[in-house]
């Protein structure tokens, strides 16, 4: 699937709000929602906008995707954190003083929910409301969860980042793309080679990037990384050029001996210049595996090792704690995160 930029909403204190409702509920209202549906949405927004008004001195951000058949919406605060989130859900549990229903009314009225709140870090939030004519088979429902964030740079519409994501039964094909620059001319870079991979599915990942560096060259280039996981053999087989960066993490990082492999690229920019010759790398893969691929918007320096239990929260989540913690502010910024299930 070609997927959707997030769209930030910065929300530094509550008057703001009605804005970010104004534009979600407008959204909502082309992805096909029913009143009902929409109503559910606008009590995720309210609540999420209230904490962030209760709870963080700075306020915070949305960051909002339509998802075809639904919305979904990452709450980002860099307020104190909760020292026991599971218990700040149960309805009457308030920090703040209020009535305390806020964080489980988020989760009523979500399809997909989940949080993570470290004391010092803030708080990160995600929610998925759908459709009731959603697809048969939802995202996620296979061998593999996958979760993503991907912002354009501040003041800019579009994002220059690209990605694409393809599940089949247990094998899952991946393309990360980072535009050159940013802004239109980005965009378009990217989006042509998410194209140009899109239809040429399913490849080797160093046949597939010199395909993609042949269609892309009327643009202004781009660097990216072509993954291929299987669940079937165990394996991952991946090829990259330029800065698309990546670790793959071994265990539970609650465990003792967790590590990462750092995923490593070609120098390169595809369409204009690429190595003559490409292979292809090989990892392991299978349980308790985690993926992470980032464009150049993330800072390089970063260890899930840090944020105790994060390995264990939904993809998307991982992601989100990410792009808050690391981001430059200064580019447009891709977080994929793929986490096997079996």
């Amino acid at each position: 699937m070609v997927v959707n930029q997030h769209t930030l909403f910065s929300i530094p204190d509550k008057s703001y709000a009605s804005i970010a409702k104004r534009e979600i509920r407008q959204m909502a209202e082309e992805a096909g929602f029913t009143a009902a549906e929409a109503g559910r949405l606008n009590i995720v927004v309210s609540e999420m906008t209230s904490n962030l008004a209760k709870h963080a001195a700075d306020g915070g951000e949305l960051l909002v995707r339509s998802l075809g058949h639904g919305i979904e919406v990452i709450c980002l605060d860099n307020g104190p954190g909760m020292v026991d989130s599971l218990r700040m859900l149960e309805d009457g549990v308030s920090t703040y003083g209020s009535a305390g229903e806020g964080l489980g009314a988020i989760k009523r009225q979500s399809d997909v929910f989940d949080l993570y709140s470290q004391p010092g870090m803030g708080t990160v939030i995600v929610s998925q409301v759908h459709r009731a004519a959603k697809p048969a088979l939802a995202p996620n429902a296979g061998s593999h969860n996958i979760g993503f964030v991907m912002v354009p740079k501040p003041n800019e519409t579009l994002c220059g980042d690209g990605l694409c994501v393809v599940e089949k039964g247990a094998e899952v094909y991946l393309l990360a793309m980072d535009g050159l620059g940013h802004g239109a001319n980005a965009h378009e870079a990217a989006q042509a080679a998410v194209q140009a991979y899109a239809s040429a599915l399913p490849q080797h990942p160093s046949d597939m990037l010199r395909n993609i560096h042949q269609q892309i060259r009327r643009t202004r280039g781009a660097v990216g990384m072509v993954v291929n996981v299987s669940g079937n053999s165990h394996k991952i087989s991946y090829c990259g050029i330029g800065n698309i960066a990546g670790k793959l993490y071994s265990s539970d990082l609650s465990a003792a001996g967790s590590g990462y492999k750092n995923i490593i690229s070609y120098n390169g920019i595809i369409g204009h210049n690429i190595p003559g010759s490409l292979n292809n790398q090989q990892l392991d893969w299978g349980r308790n595996k985690t993926l992470i691929l980032h464009s150049d918007g993330l800072k390089s320096r970063w260890d899930l090792a840090k944020y105790p239990n994060l390995s264990r929260h939904l993809a998307t989540t991982i992601a989100a704690v990410l792009y808050k913690e690391h981001r430059r502010h200064t580019d447009d910024t891709l977080v994929l995160v793929l986490k096997s299930k079996v």
